[in-house]
């Protein structure tokens, strides 16, 4: 289905790829792994032929005829109902129908309606919707013109264009950056039971653990691809350096043993031959090399500098919202104590960004009381903060900010160091910076204040999966509370002891486990497409 044969590829002086080669059969769901600037997306725009390469080396091929497809940009807001964009989508099928409308010769109006038959044109608005109630539309809303959905909205209709059209080699990256819980779950279930051959770019660990079937990883300019997914690919990564450290402590041992023959019998007339026999193979001996695994710089949130008794934040009788014609939440009845570790679970649209703005009292209530000492300090991250950041302004300048006018210089580099940026990284202007160094600089700025709560919204989306796990072992370490809304399984699942659900206007505990709320959202599928 695809073939990649000695890739070389630079940006300016930098080298992406050095004679890269791997080879991916049709049927096969392969999940793209490596770290954040290794080249990921920059492979999936030379498949595409969105760059050219360099080199004029025809080092990609795709199979003859074989259609190609992926997200390319948001559906554009327009009087145009989400469905008939999505039914779009399937180029052949929409060209067809349009041809059918005006095609006066009975030859050409048979072979139309044959081929229509043939690609089953007519459950087509069926499966469309399906594709985007399962993507969290609902049937109302695919009679809506697309000009009422946010972007975010409208990048899921755009997800959802590319799969229903089914394309031979399905190119997705990043795809749930943009999706809840429930919609990252009807996505892996539909991606192991698609036909054709699919090659995704993420950073959710479960995901490519569970629908995926070979792994391909970039790694020192390379590609190399082992069945299985990413949990397989680790311990098959760790069994190869293992060899690796195996065959060069052999080969040093064995060194040694040769330069001390030459050095005892090298000066010996007897012994000179051999001696020499020994230096010409030592010089031949290529060393075994062993990649040096790239460090990740840790995260860390300081434990609050005085302790509140329990509970530290109460919502009674509240209702949430953003005035009184738009009350999203009614009669929430919640609680927080120190050392709460809590996942929002919940559909997009059901308000469980509403919830944590108002408990971070970034939105007021409309009704009922949030009760909490006058002392208490939150911390808040949000994906929207990321365009809060000063443009034109350094790391150094953002913490300088942050910190008291009278923070001498050292000690604000010293901040810095600590948020993860290096001496040199400090004076890099915002806009310089790639996602997960944003993220990172805005979850730094947030905890200066030592907060008793963290709430995080989606901080996950610009992580490569080793910062995540950095992530986890910084919010494990937390000596505080954590408020968290994520569509990382993974992520959630290692450091939530507890569930929120939102859901129907209400936000209340959840009596179960994330895998108790997976199967709830499976048998809502299940049921929806019953329906």
């Amino acid at each position: 289905m695809l073939s990649i044969t000695n890739l070389d590829y630079r940006v300016e002086a930098r080298s992406l790829f050095e004679g890269a080669t791997a080879q991916i059969s049709a049927g096969w769901k392969v999940g793209l792994v490596g770290r954040n600037g290794t080249g990921k997306s920059t492979l999936l725009r030379l498949i595409r032929e969105e760059i050219a390469n360099p080199s004029g080396d025809s080092a990609i091929r795709m199979s003859q005829k074989a259609t190609l497809g992926w997200v390319a940009q948001e559906v554009a807001a327009t009087d145009e109902t989400i469905l008939e964009v999505v039914l779009a989508a399937d180029h052949e099928r929409h060209a067809l129908m349009a041809e059918s409308e005006t095609a006066e010769d009975p030859m050409r109006i048979a072979d139309i309606h044959t081929r229509l038959i043939d690609i089953d044109a007519w459950s087509a608005e069926a499966r469309a919707a399906e594709v985007l109630m399962g993507l969290g539309f609902t049937d109302s809303d695919l009679s809506r013109a697309t000009k009422e959905f946010s972007g975010g909205w409208r990048m899921r209709a755009a997800l959802a264009g590319v799969l229903f059209s089914q394309p031979d080699l399905l190119l997705l990256d990043e795809p749930t950056n943009y999706l809840d819980l429930e919609g990252a779950a009807w996505l892996e279930g539909y991606l192991k039971r698609y036909p054709h051959t699919v090659l995704i770019v993420s950073h959710d660990r479960e995901l490519l653990n569970r629908c995926v079937t070979h792994t391909m990883a970039l790694e020192h300019l390379k590609l190399s691809i082992c069945p299985g997914g990413y949990d397989a690919w680790l311990k098959l990564r760790a069994a190869k350096l293992e060899q690796l450290e195996s065959q060069r402590t052999k080969q040093e041992a064995e060194k040694a043993h040769l330069q001390a023959f030459v050095d005892r019998f090298r000066a010996k007339a007897s012994k000179a031959k051999q001696a020499q026999s020994r230096v010409k193979k030592l010089e031949k001996m290529q060393d075994v090399s062993i990649p040096l695994s790239e460090r990740t710089t840790p995260f860390f949130f300081p434990a609050p500098k005085d302790k509140l008794s329990p509970p530290m934040l109460r919502l009674s009788e509240a209702e949430l919202g953003y005035g009184d014609d738009a009350v999203i939440l009614r009669d929430v009845e919640l609680r927080l104590d120190p050392e709460d570790r809590i996942a929002i679970v919940g559909a997009n649209g059901q308000g469980k960004t509403t919830l944590v703005k108002s408990i971070a009292k970034r939105l007021p209530l409309m009704a009922g009381e949030c009760t909490a000492p006058s002392t208490i300090r939150i911390g808040y991250f949000s994906q929207d903060q990321l365009d809060e950041l000063t443009l034109g302004d350094t790391v150094l300048d953002h913490v300088r900010r942050a910190l008291p006018k009278e923070t001498p210089v050292g000690k604000q580099r010293a901040q810095a160091a600590q948020m993860g940026f290096s001496h040199e990284k400090v004076e890099t202007k915002v806009e310089k910076l790639s996602g997960g160094e944003k993220v990172r600089l805005l979850l730094g700025l947030m905890s200066l204040d030592k907060p008793h709560i963290l709430i995080l919204d989606e901080p996950t989306s610009h992580l490569d999966i080793d910062s995540r796990e950095a992530l986890i072992y910084a919010l494990n370490d937390f000596a505080g509370a954590v408020l968290l809304i994520t569509h990382d399984v993974f992520l959630a699942e290692a450091t939530a002891d507890q569930l929120w659900l939102v859901k129907d206007g209400a936000a209340k505990p959840y009596d179960g486990n994330l895998n108790d709320y997976r199967a709830l959202i499976t048998q809502a599928d299940k049921r929806a497409k019953a329906a």
